[in-house]
């Protein structure tokens, strides 16, 4: 099996600037804007065979990539940085409702609610069954 290694040097995580207002906004509402970070994980699961999440951490960890853009900060553990390295967070608001979205260019696939996605290296099957109708279940 060969590994391929991502240069950290190179891939960030972003903010868009209403993606970087709505995070500022809610980390002050709730008092931890200078205490907490924006952390950012893959798990498995979801229709797509990966599962997006987002948590307010402040237990940044020594092998965490740490980005820090508009006076906030991000934080990826190294194991989901191999899959969203290089990702771009946005906020969308729309007539469904709002929520953050995650530009993921490692991503071949996604489930149609944008919760879940697959990678090159993840079996194509990984997603078979699961469907991600308008009913998305991740």
């Amino acid at each position: 099996m060969d590994i391929t290694l991502t240069d950290t040097a190179t891939k960030t995580i972003s903010l868009t600037e209403t993606a970087a207002e709505k995070l500022g906004g809610i980390l002050e509402q709730k008092g931890l804007r200078e205490s907490h970070a924006l952390r950012v994980f893959v798990k498995g699961g979801g229709c797509g065979g990966m599962q997006y999440g987002m948590t307010f951490d402040d237990d940044i960890q020594e092998a965490d990539q740490v980005f820090e853009q508009f006076g906030l900060r991000v934080v990826v553990d190294p194991t989901s940085f191999f899959y969203v390295g290089g990702s771009s967070i946005d906020y969308i608001d729309n007539l469904m409702g709002g929520g953050f979205h995650i530009e993921n260019p490692n991503a071949v696939s996604s489930c149609g609610c944008g919760s879940s996605f697959r990678t090159s290296g993840a079996p194509a099957g990984a997603a078979a069954g699961a469907g991600c109708g308008s009913g998305c279940g991740h």
